[in-house]
């Protein structure tokens, strides 16, 4: 089939590109600024086009010769989203009939009956309604929370749970939610491009666990190791004020933030799960598992230096680049790049030399104390020094860190073994210097665990310059005296 992808640097678009491709489709992925998509995995794979919902023309082009328009946008970080929502999803239906297009796959919410729905959810709704009288075959997935790295809903989960061991909340808490892996989502829009011609219909998709908010928190807690988080639900928080309270300690958008958790104010379980006539069930995701491979941005302890290291697709819980900068949890970086007056091997060769008896080029003090207040803290501390003074090898003890990777003569990265409320990792490169000599790159990354975690880096911030910086200047001295 050929299929067409609006909304493909959004957070399901970006994802479902590679699962077409691979299910042996052929992809044109429409974005307003295809420059977004210039370091995805699949940027050779698939036809990227320029495209607006809000052009008529460009629509007409992005659909031309296709056989299914899967439409996944949503405007819901703009003011008047309901309206551009509205709008673009009638252009899209008109120009696919137009073009005779025989299918449109659509990813809704669910709604509850009988209530007066949020304005997120009404949008959603009406957005469904205009495909389905489209004349197109239309197929109208409808889902609630959305469990992967990059979800709005998932991550404002993500940072409330970590960020604060306790909370005050609303009554919505204990409003009933089916969650679903985003996966299985991925699942059901992939394969409703062959749903018979006759399916004209919404079908409600879900995951196998109905749970409260409050115990998707307690779980994501477990999963995540943290310990257990202390709720304590009040009536006289309204959504307004959750939202502004969600603004204020997590990095989501407060445009975002407003219309979802005026969402939660509903109860969003499947009514049915007629799908399965059509669609055969992925393996059950369970809410625990489904957040174990959210949790894996640090895939295997493996951090790229930059997205286009990726040269294959992840799995879809796996950030992508097309995230916004708030998704994806906590990770903080410390990066120094200096010129070397040296050439790249003599670099190297310093680099290499690091640690044991040699040190670690800056403030010998400040070493020595971290080491012994980790030993003092039952951790490992420097007493475990360097195996070879001049050659490491992957896997060893190198001081309180391990050798994690080792590209010789280019990188050299160690992953921190001292007792730390995180995972940390020091990563060392060497390039070419573009007119000579060499170019030495300097990266301290932090997986912070818990409010503990943000609080350690946020106190060691300080000394970064005299640490850090430090021994950046003084590894390419080294170099350079070489």
């Amino acid at each position: 089939m050929r299929c067409v992808v609006f909304g493909a640097t959004g957070y399901l678009g970006g994802r479902l590109v590679p699962e077409l491709l691979t299910a042996g489709h052929s992809v044109r992925a429409v974005a307003r600024t295809p420059g977004k998509l210039a370091e995805v995995p699949w940027r050779d794979e698939a036809e990227i086009v320029r495209g607006d919902i809000a052009d008529a023309d460009s629509v007409r082009s992005a659909v031309d010769g296709q056989d299914v328009v899967h439409y996944l946008v949503h405007s819901m970080h703009q003011r008047d989203f309901a309206s551009l929502d509205r709008q673009g999803a009638r252009t899209v239906a008109e120009v696919a009939k137009a073009a005779g297009v025989s299918r449109i796959v659509y990813l809704g919410s669910i709604t509850p009956d009988g209530d007066q729905l949020s304005e997120h959810l009404a949008s959603r709704a009406e957005v469904g309604r205009i495909l389905l009288g489209s004349g197109v075959p239309t197929a109208v997935l409808r889902a609630a929370i959305i469990l992967g790295s990059g979800s709005a809903s998932f991550e404002m989960l993500r940072y409330l749970t970590e960020r604060l061991p306790a909370m005050v909340t609303p009554r919505w808490v204990h409003n009933r939610i089916q969650p679903i892996a985003v996966r299985d989502v991925l699942h059901y829009l992939v394969h409703a491009v062959a749903l018979p011609p006759e399916v004209n219909r919404e079908f409600d998709i879900g995951g196998p666990d109905v749970l409260t908010y409050l115990e998707m928190m307690r779980r994501y807690a477990e999963v995540a190791g943290l310990p257990r988080r202390l709720v304590v639900p009040v009536r006289v928080l309204t959504p307004w004020l959750s939202a502004q309270w969600v603004n204020l300690v997590t990095p989501v958008p407060r445009s975002i933030a407003v219309p979802l958790i005026e969402s939660l104010v509903h109860e969003v379980v499947c009514h049915e799960h007629d799908i399965t006539r059509y669609i055969a069930d992925p393996p059950a995701t369970h809410f625990e598992r489904a957040i174990e491979l959210a949790l894996a941005r640090v895939r295997n302890a493996d951090v790229p230096t930059r997205w286009s290291d990726a040269t294959t697709p992840g799995a879809p819980s796996d950030p992508m680049p097309t995230d916004p900068e708030w998704a994806g949890g906590s990770l903080y970086e410390d990066v120094r790049e200096l010129p070397a007056d040296a050439d790249p091997e003599t670099l190297w060769q310093v680099i290499e030399s690091i640690g044991g008896e040699q040190g670690w080029y800056s403030f010998p003090l400040a070493w020595s104390a971290r080491g012994w207040i980790d030993r003092l803290a039952g951790g490992v501390g420097l007493r475990r020094g360097r195996r070879d003074r001049r050659r490491l090898r992957p896997g060893e003890a190198l001081d309180w860190w391990r050798v994690e990777k080792l590209e010789r003569p280019r990188l050299l990265r160690l992953r921190a073994e001292m007792r730390l409320p995180g995972r940390a990792w020091l990563e060392l490169t060497v390039t070419p210097g573009p007119g000579g000599g060499s170019v030495y790159r300097q990266r301290a990354i932090f997986e912070p665990h818990g409010l503990a975690g943000h609080l350690y880096w946020k106190s060691v911030v300080p000394f970064h310059a005299i640490v850090f910086g430090g021994m950046a200047r003084n590894i390419t001295g080294a170099a350079r005296q070489r």
